[in-house]
């Protein structure tokens, strides 16, 4: 039996992925301009026949259990968000802005576990073998398991691999490596969905950890077609402000454990190094009772971690005043600067606002809208929150407050690190830690906290 076979074209964004059936000048997924690219796609025309299976289904109870042990990546941090570190035969996704450390933290993962015993393949597809060399040197990871191939091509990329027959292979980046029996250039969704899917062919086939370099677009998320994020095991984020050294493992899709553990490095000259106490370093130069400034215990993921927030409230002479966030959700901010004018009689839209968590931190759960609101109209009034308080929850558009999960961990942190109050929604349950909590109703009942100077009546 013969089938007939149609082509039609059609266009996919290079940054999302999404397809359009014409070409236009801006993606309608994502709003890029420019980044359409034709996609010819042959459809046949009869529905494919049915084939016998090579495996029968079998009722899940009697399909066997097999004790997968990870491969500790040897970098504390990973492992915890990794849930003890790479499973066998899986593919991990690590993306990351430019400059953020990705290279960095995965040449010292390929160090230490080629220390180990393994063998790793690292290709890099950016950079020279020298160059990377170089680095390797700096971070003390140079180790005889470590095998280095600078390569673009994925059939030389297998080939290594055939060649090197190693348990860990790092790509940097997927993004650059190209499929030669695509016409379209390195990068285009076509060559990122071709590459990606060998890679994990090749993972699964003979059991090997793939580890995958993604880039990520100017809006944080990772660039290429959605199918990249879809058929590999694990996607980690790796975010920091690449002025400060603060850097966040945070996994957004983990097939073998949880998403809700966070890893805590500082970028320094010898590389990546784990941060024992991520609170006393965004206090560590903290001036206390200062008006404008309040500190969250914020959650990231099941990790507490004490952040201060700043706000600067000037005024304006302009017809349209300024804002400046960075490092808060500034759609939230404009929604606490509204319920500060209306139900707080606080008049700050006519002022020019500046936000910030301090650090190079970024905290934008609902929690902290709290603390924000504090900050600004303390600012404005030069009243400060107690220097011994911390702040905590959500603010509703009637000015009322809410509760917010992990009040038991946030408190702990917060006493650990000698804070002795805390202001929080008055639905806000009951805690164990030695803390005093300062329960109210409303955002204006907060305010009333504020003092000249800090200090109030215990």
């Amino acid at each position: 039996m013969t089938t007939s076979a149609k082509a039609r074209t059609s266009y996919r964004c290079i940054e999302c992925g999404d397809v359009a059936l014409k070409w236009a000048g801006r993606c309608g997924g994502c709003g890029a301009w420019n980044t359409l690219e034709a996609e010819v796609v042959t459809a046949s025309s009869n529905r494919p026949s049915a084939l016998t299976p090579s495996t029968a289904a079998q009722p899940i109870r009697e399909v066997p259990t097999v004790l997968i042990e990870p491969i500790t990546t040897g970098v504390g941090e990973l492992d915890r968000v990794l849930g003890g570190g790479f499973v066998p035969g899986s593919v991990t996704l690590l993306g990351g802005e430019p400059g953020v450390g990705k290279s960095t933290l995965l040449l010292q993962v390929a160090g230490a576990v080629a220390a180990g015993g393994r063998r790793v393949l690292y290709v890099s597809a950016e950079e020279s073998a020298q160059q990377v060399r170089h680095r390797a040197e700096r971070l003390g990871a140079l180790a005889d398991g470590l095998f280095l191939a600078a390569e673009t091509s994925l059939p030389h990329v297998l080939g290594h691999v055939d060649a090197v027959e190693p348990t860990v292979v790092i790509v940097d980046s997927v993004q650059t490596v190209h499929d030669p029996t695509l016409p379209s250039a390195a990068g285009s969704v076509a060559q990122v969905r071709s590459v990606t899917a060998a890679l994990v062919r090749l993972a699964k086939e003979r059991d090997v950890v793939v580890v995958l370099v993604g880039h990520v677009t100017k809006d944080g998320g990772l660039a290429g077609p959605r199918v990249l994020e879809h058929i590999v095991d694990t996607v980690v984020s790796f975010e920091g402000d690449r002025h400060h050294v603060l850097r966040l493992l945070r996994a957004t899709k983990h097939r073998f454990g949880s998403t809700q553990d966070v890893g805590l490095l500082a970028l320094g000259e010898g590389g990546l190094d784990p941060v024992a106490d991520p609170s006393g370093l965004f206090l560590a130069d903290r001036r206390a009772g200062e008006a404008g400034s309040v500190v969250i215990p914020t959650l990231e993921g099941r990790r507490p971690v004490l952040v201060e927030l700043q706000a600067l409230v000037v005024d304006s002479q302009a017809q349209h005043p300024h804002r400046s966030f960075h490092g808060v959700d500034a759609g939230r901010v404009g929604l606490l600067l509204a319920v500060l004018e209306r139900r707080c009689n606080v008049r700050v839209l006519r002022s020019d606002v500046y936000a910030m968590a301090v650090g190079g931190a970024r905290v934008t759960e609902p929690a902290a809208d709290l603390p924000l609101a504090l900050a600004v109209a303390g600012s404005l009034r030069n009243a400060a929150v107690p220097a011994d308080a911390v702040a905590c929850g959500e603010v509703g558009l009637g000015g009322e407050l809410r509760t917010v999960s992990g009040f038991d961990r946030r408190l702990a942190e917060a006493a650990r690190l000698g804070f002795r109050r805390a202001i929080v929604p008055s639905s806000a349950p009951s805690c164990d830690a030695p803390i005093t909590l300062c329960r109210v109703d409303t955002l204006g009942d907060a305010l009333r906290l504020l003092t000249r100077g800090g200090d109030v009546d215990r």
